[in-house]
């Protein structure tokens, strides 16, 4: 397999690891412990944005709880 191609397991919009998604919610605001606020559709939530350099108002994109990139508009 090279980096351009899917693993033959991955199919869908899930992880084949963890079943979790990888979500877009919008950062309310930053937190301590590299932590954030966040609006999702179940409503206010917590999650890490220790590997993003997020801000109040951007868009990241959520897996397991981990911000893993921002939303470029």
């Amino acid at each position: 397999m090279t980096a351009r191609e899917p693993a033959e397991n991955c199919t869908g919009d899930t992880c084949v690891t963890c079943s979790d998604e990888v979500v877009a919610v919008e950062v309310l605001r930053l937190l301590d412990d590299g932590l954030a606020a966040v609006a999702t559709e179940s409503g206010e939530e917590v999650v890490s944005v220790a590997l993003v350099s997020a801000r109040p108002g951007d868009t990241v994109l959520v897996h397991a709880g981990e911000s893993i990139g921002i939303v470029k508009e």
